[in-house]
């Protein structure tokens, strides 16, 4: 009797422990939300960190009305911005300027509404200085990841979306990219900001 009371102890602070950690990173994860938003309100021409020790700041705010999408874009690709939020890729035009701005997300996070994306959905980009420009979206692809012509300028604005391919893969990385390109419909002063 006694063994069973120690076993269904161990058993119950076990399942204690496995179930506060997996409320730990859905937890992490919304108030990471909270303050990157509250970094947003905040930011203009000089960027505001969401935390002391973040390594990266808000530059922009992508919406896709039709899916329900509404994030936060990260400055940078790396690790630390990319747990968080869509990064925007260091090297290509930064969100609201003219030419190819590239933003890198998780495909089973940030990014996994990408494959639900159509030929002619809307895309909205807010910059930090409150410009928005709306895109439409034009193709998807599917590229090797050493085939870099999605980072390459463009003369007209573009914004394409990166995530990992398969959409559906259960292996992080791998060496395929998903690609959604995105053309601009508007000038970027035509619309007021919704901050």
């Amino acid at each position: 009797m006694m063994r069973i009371r120690r076993l269904a102890i161990v058993l119950v602070a076990g399942g204690s422990l496995l179930l506060g950690s997996g409320l730990y990173l859905p937890a992490k994860a919304r108030l990471a939300q909270i303050l990157m938003r509250q970094a947003w309100s905040e930011t203009g021409f000089d960027p505001v960190r969401p935390w002391p020790w973040a390594e990266t700041w808000p530059v922009a705010r992508l919406r896709v009305p039709s899916h329900g999408v509404d994030q936060i874009v990260l400055a940078g690709d790396e690790g630390a911005a990319l747990a968080f939020a869509p990064g925007h890729v260091d090297g290509t035009a930064a969100p609201g300027e003219p030419g190819n701005t590239v933003l890198a997300g998780h495909r089973d996070t940030v990014f996994a509404f990408l494959g639900r994306l159509r030929l002619g959905d809307e895309l909205d980009l807010e910059s930090a200085d409150g410009a928005r420009r709306s895109y439409t979206v034009t193709a998807t692809h599917v590229v090797d990841e050493h085939d870099t012509w999605v980072l390459d300028p463009t003369a007209e604005p573009t914004l394409n979306l990166v995530t990992c391919y398969p959409l559906d893969g259960t292996r992080p990385g791998g060496p395929l990219r998903y690609v959604v390109s995105a053309s601009a419909t508007n000038d970027p002063s035509a619309l007021p900001s919704q901050r």
